[in-house]
Formats: structure tokens, sequence, C-alpha cells
């Protein structure tokens, strides 16, 4: 009988430590998913007028210093190719403009949270040649030594709509319009006069930042084209509302101004 109950009680014990390992076990697995749940990695989508480029790939790293659970994914392109990927259903959080004519158009089909449609920086269109060039002053684009102009499509890219407006207001658009070539970006805009394809070419102040294949020949006066205002807004089927919003307000903040200042950028006046 002694034996029986010695038996049952070591039975009874293993039976014990056996729930208590399989409860232990339990809450570890539950530790791991809270864990997992705490890092998981957030990506997003971010489309960005081309003339973002080099600032974007510093405000990336300085963003991840203080959010390494969020993956920046940018889409770099013409604001107008980017406004028509949005209205077709591409995957995009947040979309900055390098004008507002994209960011209206997408306004009005009420693809944009509303609040969050605001202005970011601004810029200045300058008329750059390259490095060797003797180019003076814009009026020397009328030179026959100058073949090529180039500027950015007009419809789809806003470098491209305030060169057109610029050339229009000085009265030389219809003498030039044999001499114009056209690009799908502004960054092949610069990339056209680097390599001398072009002998001239309109691109954004920002573009030609730390740059010593090109020369700035002159910056247009801001009252021969519309305002150069980069617009912001987070996506309204953006599956990601409130990290796409905390993105936007990093970029609003004084760090994120003040990246943007060293690329050429210009904070808006209030």
């Amino acid at each position: 009988m002694k034996r029986s109950l010695g038996i049952l009680g070591l039975v009874l014990t293993l039976s014990l430590g056996l729930v208590g390992c399989s409860g232990n076990d339990e809450q570890k697995k539950d530790d791991t998913k809270d864990t997992q749940s705490k890092t998981e990695v957030v990506e997003l989508n971010i489309s960005a007028a081309a003339s973002l480029k080099e600032a974007m790939a510093e405000i990336e790293k300085e963003y991840a210093k203080d959010n390494e659970n969020v993956k920046l994914t940018v889409n770099f392109g013409a604001s107008g190719s980017l406004q028509q990927q949005i209205e077709q259903g591409a995957p995009t959080d947040v979309f900055i403009s390098a004008g507002k004519k994209q960011m209206d158009a997408l306004d009005e089909k009420d693809l944009l949270i509303k609040e969050t449609n605001k202005g970011l920086v601004e810029n200045d269109l300058v008329l750059i040649s390259p490095k060797d060039s003797k180019l003076e002053g814009i009026d020397g684009i009328k030179n026959d030594d100058v073949k090529k102009i180039a500027v950015g499509e007009p419809e789809s890219v806003p470098a491209g709509k305030y060169a057109d407006e610029v050339l229009t207001n000085l009265n030389v658009k219809d003498q030039l319009k044999d001499k114009l070539v056209f690009a799908k970006d502004v960054k092949e805009v610069l990339a056209w006069v680097q390599s001398g394809e072009a002998d001239a070419g309109f691109v954004y102040l920002s573009d030609t930042v730390n740059n010593d294949k090109i020369n700035v020949v002159a910056t247009t006066e801001a009252d021969t084209h519309s305002p150069i205002t980069y617009p912001i807004a987070v996506i309204k089927d953006s599956k990601k509302v409130d990290e796409a919003k905390k993105f936007e307000d990093f970029l609003l903040s004084d760090k994120g101004q003040t990246i943007l200042e060293k690329y050429g950028y210009k904070k808006i006046a209030k």
C-alpha cells in the first residue's frame, strides 16, 4: 500500500512539473510575441519629386535614429508621373510634389487626408550650363552657340512648367522653341547639362548644391514664374496613417527643415 502511495505521489509530482513547464513555455511564447510586435518594422511608401533625392538620403538616416522600426521606401520621379501612379492605386503613404498643380489634382479627387496637405519648402529656378561653358546671363541662351536648352516636360515636370513660364514672360519662347529639348524629370535635365549633351538647362537651385560639374548662370526672377512651393500630404488610402503623419511632422520640424535648407531649400515664410 505504501509503495502504491509513493508511486502515486511521484506521478502527481511529475504531472505538476510538466504543467509548470508547459505554463512557462506558453509564457515565453507570449513574451516573444510581445517583443516581435514591439519591433515589427513598418514600411512607409514615400512618393517624392526627383529633385529631393539628395536631401531624402540624409533625411532617411536621421529619421532612422529615433524610429528604428520604420523603413522608408522612396519612389522618386516627376511629380506628374507620381500623381498619376497614386491615382491608379500605387501603394503610397506620403506624397511630396515639386508643384501645387499635382497635389491639387489629387485633392480634387479626394485622395488626400485634407488636414495633412501642407506647404513643405520653397525653391528657386536657375539656369545652368556645363562647367567649361562661357554662357553669361539668361539672355545668353539666345546666342547661336547655344544649340540645345534642356527643360522638363511642362505637363508632368513642375520645373519644366516654371521654365516655360520664364521663357514666355521674357518673350523668348517662340525664338528658342527649336532649341528646347524635353526631359522626363529635373535630374535628367541636370545629367544632360553635366555631360554637355545640352548647352544650358533649367533646374532647381537645390539640384546645384555641392555640384562642381556645372555653372549656375543665373537665378530666375520670382516674378517670371509661379511660386515654387513643394507641398506634402498623407494619402487617404494609406494603411499606416499615424506613422505617415509622424514622418510629415518630422519634415516640418526644425530638424527636418534644417536638413532641407542644407540642400538648397527654403522655409516657407509664415
